[in-house]
């Protein structure tokens, strides 16, 4: 069945609208991104959670270019970003000084970098027809990619 021109138009301007989206979130990211740069400079001091931090900023501007070139969103990079978020929260809060704290953190690592395994095993197991894996889909799949 072929789309009408109102289901042509509603998709446009649903299109838009996440294009929109898209930029308000790039906007953010970047001032956050270079706020925290500029507290950099004015310190002087660079830490290991502060360049795990920089990281994380330049993982969700990857993410959002991705979504915005594709229409997907993988579902690793987010784990990935978990990942570093952790690791960071644990270098950077005294409180996880605690070996407990310390072990939940790491096994929290440990969960996620399995989740990214069992994906990745689906992704090779269980592939997506040619058409979705370039993009070329109807329907815009906001699922792993």
């Amino acid at each position: 069945m072929l789309p009408t021109p109102v289901d042509k138009a509603f998709q446009r301007s649903f299109r838009g609208m996440e294009r929109g989206g898209l930029l308000v979130v790039a906007a953010a990211i970047l001032w956050a991104g270079g706020a925290e740069v500029f507290r950099l400079i004015e310190t002087q001091k660079v830490g290991v959670a502060d360049l795990l931090l920089l990281f994380i900023y330049l993982e969700m501007i990857s993410m959002v270019e991705m979504y915005w070139r594709r229409g997907k969103l993988p579902v690793r990079l987010p784990l990935y970003i978990a990942m570093v978020g952790i690791a960071r929260h644990m270098m950077a809060d005294s409180t996880y000084h605690s070996p407990w704290l310390m072990l939940a953190g790491g096994g929290s690592i440990l969960l996620l970098a399995i989740a990214v395994l069992i994906v990745r095993y689906g992704h090779m197991k269980f592939p997506y027809p040619a058409d979705e894996q370039s993009g070329d889909a109807t329907v815009h799949q906001k699922a792993d990619g």
